[in-house]
């Protein structure tokens, strides 16, 4: 049986984009090649609208720079713009059918003049082989997200029934598990998701790793390190713009300490 091709899609705030954001898609990539019944053919990440109702969010402009310098050694997961160039939010929902739509008609165009007629930011997020008509073959979207998310479709008012039988149903999921989430229980006391049991795939990650944005946030608020919690280009990006109100005074300070094991004298950033 041939794999069914997909591009793994996450949606959210990216504020900042963490490490954490970009090993989910590898982990996810990691899992379904190892099933054998999709093969992963690219990745996209869309940050939200400036609308969006979340404290300290930083301006569209501003998170969508962090992804791009955060994906600028990545050549397969890339950054669509298109939420954020909207007149408000859009729900995760409309925001899956626009970019599956968008591919479809990519893959239907065969002599790639699609480019001609669509805002080339549209584009972006769309790998070139695939812009260039050079393999047709159909491809599927699925939303990648985490444990958090699923178990969301739980809460009253949050979601639309709709929405998440189309998300679900249409689309598919890739969770990734958090250390104490059950989401295989989760989607059993859920008659609606059980229904798409066969299209949400749970991903276990055995390398547990609590880092998110709101915690670097609060570190640079602190005056604290972030280094190796998110891609340095981004730390960089935040120092020279100044956001999250980050704290420059115990920053770049050099520490000297020794090597007892070598016996020499280094100085550490």
């Amino acid at each position: 049986m041939t794999p069914t091709r997909v591009i793994l899609m996450s949606c959210g705030s990216y504020n900042p984009p963490t490490n954490m954001h970009l090993r989910m898609f590898e982990i996810a990539r990691d899992h379904l090649h190892r099933m054998g019944t999709h093969m992963v053919v690219g990745g996209v990440m869309s940050p939200v609208h400036d609308s969006y109702a979340k404290k300290d969010l930083a301006v569209a402009e501003h998170r969508c720079a962090m992804l791009k310098l955060a994906l600028q050694n990545n050549d397969w997961i890339r950054v669509s713009t298109w939420e954020t160039r909207q007149n408000c939010w859009t729900r995760t929902r409309a925001s899956l059918k626009h970019h599956q739509n968008l591919l479809n008609s990519v893959l239907q165009n065969s002599d790639g003049s699609i480019r001609n007629h669509i805002d080339i930011q549209d584009l972006e997020w769309i790998p070139e082989n695939i812009l260039n008509g050079q393999d047709r073959t159909p491809i599927q979207i699925k939303l990648l997200c985490g444990a958090d998310l699923l178990e969301s479709f739980g809460k009253p008012g949050l979601w639309a029934d709709q929405d998440i039988d189309a998300i679900v149903g249409e689309h598919g999921l890739v969770v990734i598990t958090r250390e104490g989430s059950n989401p295989n229980k989760f989607i059993y006391d859920s008659d609606l998701l059980s229904k798409y049991m066969h299209n949400i795939h749970i991903v276990t990650e055995w390398i547990n790793n609590e880092v998110s944005s709101t915690k670097i946030r609060r570190a640079l608020k602190r005056g604290e390190s972030i280094k190796y919690l998110t891609q340095d280009a981004v730390i960089d990006y935040i120092y020279n713009w100044g956001l999250y109100d980050v704290v420059t005074s115990t920053t770049k300070t050099p520490t000297i300490f020794l090597c007892a094991f070598r016996g020499s004298t280094r100085v550490q950033e």
